[in-house]
């Protein structure tokens, strides 16, 4: 395919002979000017191509279109060569044949449900699964006939007990988006090949660097473009991407259907960003593992939750999984502290700002109450000593000697020793 548009400056009339081949008079000339910008300019830069109207060099290539070998744009919210630039670039970062991108991350999860799901359909869905993901399954369970389950991430190949006739899809997420467990990804899939049921996972803490989904035998990663590939925090996009072409096609036909488009804009930062996103993971690495090795020695701390240190669960999936660690991780208070005790204290860091999002440059801090989020009686887990409240931790690329200096004097001030 070609990434020219038909309105290429560079074939464009000379101003010499503009009179003939554009027009005459100044209204014309301002609509329709014959421009003739040389050609040849090169830069590490992409194009932004921006453009709702797609102009066709005759009636046979408007009627083809969709015949991939006659034309490939359509319409600019299904595609331009930003955002196909930028679909090929992810591809190949995660090991996908085919990406499609959306407004936002839940925008990337409602995608997989409306095209692989029907009504009388069941999915799977673990306790740790992004918020949002599991409001959208209680959704669909509550509105359009759809049985959505709930299930525990460390089940592994006990998941195959779970599955039904009617199952069609088992959602994973590695790690957890708030408690951080590791599943067993290898498991569950070859329990749901078995089964002939789909899976999903959302991959996004790893950016689709540090973990391969489709290498695992996983059909669909979804990924919120939002994090560590935009890494300003401030750019709304999400991305599923698979290897199957028929599951493609599904995922297209319906991405058209309900008018999801993207801003060539955003995609052009996304793209000016890729370059240094394995740079930036593995600063987030090392940062996030100092940070965490720290708190793991805090008196105020019972439980560091982060995948590359023993005590989170899964551990072991993870160092067989990933090649790496990125900078989200959690940590859980000792229960003698009360909520508003922990609200005290996130609120006293400095250096940490409040609020949802993470994959920029500028730590967070968010505290949860994980009993509200799960089944009863399923957090803590058995033989948790002393587990309180729970604070995810984002580590941003500040210096981690002020970070840990802020943790310090927020502790000391605001969570007492017994």
């Amino acid at each position: 395919m070609s990434d020219r548009p038909h309105t290429d400056p560079s074939s464009a009339p000379s101003a010499s002979n503009a009179g003939s081949e554009g027009g005459d008079f100044p209204q014309t000339l301002a609509v329709q000017p014959p421009l003739n910008v040389p050609p040849g300019f090169a830069s590490f830069s992409y194009p932004t191509y921006r453009g709702s109207t797609v102009v066709f060099r005759n009636l046979a290539e408007l009627r083809a279109h969709g015949d991939g070998a006659t034309t490939y744009w359509r319409y600019g919210i299904h595609a331009t060569p930003t955002s196909e630039a930028l679909c090929q670039h992810l591809s190949m970062l995660e090991g996908a044949r085919h990406a499609l991108l959306l407004p936002s991350g839940l925008g990337a999860i409602s995608l997989v449900y409306f095209a692989l799901l029907k009504a009388g359909d069941d999915v799977l869905v673990p306790y740790n699964i992004y918020g949002p993901n599991r409001e959208h399954g209680e959704w669909l369970a509550r509105d359009f006939g759809i049985t959505v389950r709930p299930y525990d991430p460390m089940i592994g190949a006990g998941i195959e007990d779970l599955i039904t006739p009617n199952t069609r899809l088992i959602w994973m997420e590695a790690p957890g988006s708030v408690t951080m467990e590791v599943p067993d990804t290898e498991a569950i899939v070859a329990a749901a090949r078995s089964r002939g049921v789909l899976t999903a996972i959302d991959n996004t803490w790893s950016a689709g660097i540090y973990f391969r989904p489709f290498d695992k035998g996983i059909d669909i990663s979804v990924q919120a473009l939002t994090k560590y590939q935009s890494g300003g925090s401030d750019v709304l996009m999400g991305a599923v991407l698979c290897r199957d072409d028929a599951i493609h096609q599904k995922l297209r036909r319906v991405r058209m259907l309900m008018g999801w488009g993207v801003s060539s804009d955003d995609c052009y930062l996304v793209l000016r960003a890729l370059p240094s996103l394995p740079v930036r993971l593995a600063a987030h690495d090392r940062a996030a593992r100092e940070v965490a090795e720290w708190l793991s020695q805090r008196p105020e701390v019972v439980k560091v939750l982060h995948p590359a240190l023993p005590d989170c669960p899964g551990h072991d999936f993870w160092r067989r999984d990933f090649s790496g660690a990125t900078g989200l991780f959690a940590i859980v208070l000792h229960a003698r502290y009360t909520r508003a005790q922990v609200d005290a204290f996130v609120e006293a860091l400095r250096l940490f700002a409040i609020g949802w999002s993470w994959g920029g440059a500028h730590s967070l801090a968010v505290p949860y109450h994980v009993q509200t989020m799960r089944p009863a009686g399923s957090w803590p887990p058995a033989g948790w000593q002393h587990a309180g409240e729970l604070v995810r931790l984002y580590i941003g690329l500040e210096d981690t000697r002020d970070l840990i200096a802020d943790l310090r004097v927020a502790m000391e001030r605001m969570l007492p020793a017994p």
